[in-house]
């Protein structure tokens, strides 16, 4: 079969699968193109939430096999001062990360911005720590920071144990997770800061804006505004799920004092086999990032009005 006679039964074929569109409903059309997302949605993420759900009104092990006892789970989880300590290591960990990544982030996106021939090398650099795995971040770390032979106890002529003192292990998990994901939040900043029009700068210089903190307070922070509040709240909603850090550098210690929920949930899961009491705490923990994100939002959106 010559060439020209294939392209012409190749086209005959598009022709009669688009005159076969054009005759099915839009309906049929819409729905057969959002089937496999709905199916895997259902299937992935949906079917495990309403099952969490499920198991959390049950005394089941890590097997998922128990009795209905209602709501027992929950009413252990109020007196339980063990997932109240880990609730309050949560969040003190959102205090230490979420705003002060966020402004190191739009600062140094501030900075890259104005840099021309640097400004490319600056961020890749900034921003390849975000793309490395957390084990190996982890390991960089306690390396460094490493009690004996670490650089900074060196550098400082100091010894502390910064993953096993009590006082410091919180803040030196909050430090490698800022420097780890701040690149993410420049990335962002940088795209927001690109999009807004030069001529506003230039039309606040003929109005009299002529200092940085001028051009920074009545022109850039009320433009970046929405990518500051989208900033915020995936920094809050990622830092509520705070785990790997957690358990690669600290292990939950020393005595407790870096125990998260995520790491309490799993302890109870997957060590001590409450596979209906760690279900109870997961859905206690999702209620908390709704109820967060919710407030945080508003608030945002509150802020953005006064801009």
């Amino acid at each position: 079969m010559s060439q020209n006679k294939r392209k012409s039964i190749s086209r005959e074929k598009g022709a009669g699968t688009i005159r076969r569109l054009k005759k099915t409903s839009p309906l049929r059309v819409i729905f057969f193109l959002i089937a496999p997302f709905t199916a895997a949605y259902l299937a992935f993420l949906i079917y495990p939430l309403i099952r969490v759900i499920l198991l959390s009104f049950t005394n089941a092990d890590i097997a998922g096999k128990g009795n209905f006892i209602g709501l027992g789970n929950y009413a252990h989880l109020i007196k339980d001062p063990q997932f109240w300590a880990s609730l309050w290591h949560t969040i003190y960990f959102i205090l230490l990360t979420v705003i002060p990544n966020t402004a190191l982030g739009l600062m140094f996106a501030l900075m890259i911005i104005r840099l021309r021939r640097l400004g490319s090398t600056v961020m890749v650099m900034l921003f390849l720590s975000y793309v490395l795995p957390v084990s190996v971040v982890t390991n960089i770390w306690l390396w460094i920071l490493d009690p004996n032979f670490g650089i900074i106890n060196f550098i400082f002529n100091i010894k502390v144990s910064w993953f096993q003192d009590p006082g410091w292990a919180m803040p030196a998990v909050a430090f490698v997770t800022i420097w780890w994901t701040v690149g993410f939040n420049i990335l962002l900043f940088i795209a927001g800061l690109r999009n807004i029009p030069v001529e506003y700068y230039e039309a606040a210089a003929l109005d009299g804006a002529t200092t940085g903190f001028q051009t920074f307070r009545y022109i850039t922070w009320p433009l970046i505004w929405p990518v500051t509040s989208l900033v915020l709240i995936l920094q809050l909603i990622a830092q509520w799920q705070i785990f790997n850090q957690v358990y690669l550098l600290t292990r939950g210690g020393p005595f407790d004092k870096t125990l998260v929920v995520l790491q309490y949930m799993y302890r109870e899961a997957f060590q001590q086999h409450h596979g209906g009491y760690a279900s109870a705490i997961a859905v206690a923990l999702f209620i908390l990032i709704l109820i967060t994100s919710i407030i945080q939002i508003r608030f945002l959106k509150a802020g953005g009005k006064n801009e």
